[in-house]
């Protein structure tokens, strides 16, 4: 009988989940309804009964080890999820403590799923055989794993490695964590939009995009638009990049990473994000460390990602 972990991705909209073996094949995968439940019980209630019955699905018994969650403001320590903005739960919800009344004699860990990212990257990604790396995740927001000596950093509360929340700019944009300037207001899907739309109001050029509204442009269109040689498309990735790498550049001044790795939806435009956010980090590194760290893609396929970093999450806490 194989032995297989559960990976649970939890999001704003979805929580994705897969039962996964250690060579990271996902044996099977699904998704459930996050945002339609308001109250933590009863989502919980949906979810273990639909990966119950995801598990009776198959001909043969299925061996689960442990399960391992990645979620918004999680905390490793405690297992728990803190004040996230993007779910419908506030406060403090023990979420392994709840899930231990499910699953009583396994292992449970959960972690923020930008952590989670850097585990699959380590495990099944391209940080194979790294000790000392960065995820940068790239999305909505822009979330971060940093990994020192093969463990997680954590910190004392937690919640170590929110790049995403240092400042880029005294009383910049507003951010949903409560402050202004943060480095994801500026470098995320949103936070190119926001670019976007402020070249629009300076620049008197042609552009596609200036017949869309700010909540249906994507960072997809964007870069297809610089790909058409857009002037506006092209200098917002150009800002975007410049931004990214200098704070890069910061980050490896405290922890000398081999290699940081970008993944997430902004990264599919490829080179017109990674050539200037290399430029820029190269240019800004304290010069013992130039020419030392690779800026390189994720190699973790998008489409369960998530699943398969929660899933090495769970995988490592079994080592241990």
């Amino acid at each position: 009988m194989t032995e297989h972990v559960i990976g649970i991705d939890i999001g704003g909209t979805f929580t994705k989940y897969g039962i996964v073996d250690k060579s990271g094949h996902c044996l099977k995968e699904s998704f459930t309804s996050t945002d339609k439940y308001n109250d933590f019980d009863v989502y919980l209630e949906n979810l273990t009964t639909e990966i119950e019955e995801t598990i009776r699905s198959f001909h043969s018994r299925i061996d689960i080890k442990a399960i391992g969650i990645g979620a918004p403001n999680g905390n490793y320590y405690k297992g728990t999820i803190e004040n996230a903005p993007n779910l419908n739960w506030k406060g403090t919800i023990r979420f392994v403590e709840k899930l231990k009344q499910y699953y009583p004699d396994i292992p449970i860990v959960l972690t923020n799923d930008a952590n989670a990212a850097a585990l699959g990257e380590m495990i099944y990604g391209g940080a194979k055989n790294m000790k000392d790396f960065i995820v940068i995740t790239l999305g909505t927001g822009l979330g971060s794993g940093i990994v020192v000596n093969g463990n997680i950093v954590y910190g004392h509360g937690g919640f170590a490695g929110e790049l995403g929340h240092m400042n880029v700019k005294h009383r910049g944009r507003d951010c949903g964590c409560g402050k202004k300037g943060c480095l994801e207001t500026y470098v995320s899907a949103t936070g190119i939009k926001r670019t976007v739309f402020k070249l629009m109001a300076e620049k008197v050029v042609e552009s596609e995009m200036r017949n869309i509204n700010f909540e249906d442009l994507t960072s997809k269109m964007i870069s297809e638009a610089a790909k058409k040689g857009d002037e506006i498309a092209i200098e917002a990735f150009e800002i975007t990049g410049r931004i990214l790498g200098v704070k890069l550049a910061d980050a490896v001044a405290c922890t000398s990473p081999e290699a940081i790795f970008l993944f997430g939806g902004l990264t599919n435009a490829g080179d017109l994000l990674l050539n200037p956010t290399k430029k820029n980090m190269e240019e800004n590194l304290f010069p013992i460390y130039k020419g030392k760290v690779k800026l390189l893609m994720s190699q973790l396929n998008e489409t369960n990602a998530a699943i398969l970093g929660a899933s090495a999450l769970a995988w490592k806490e079994l080592e241990m």
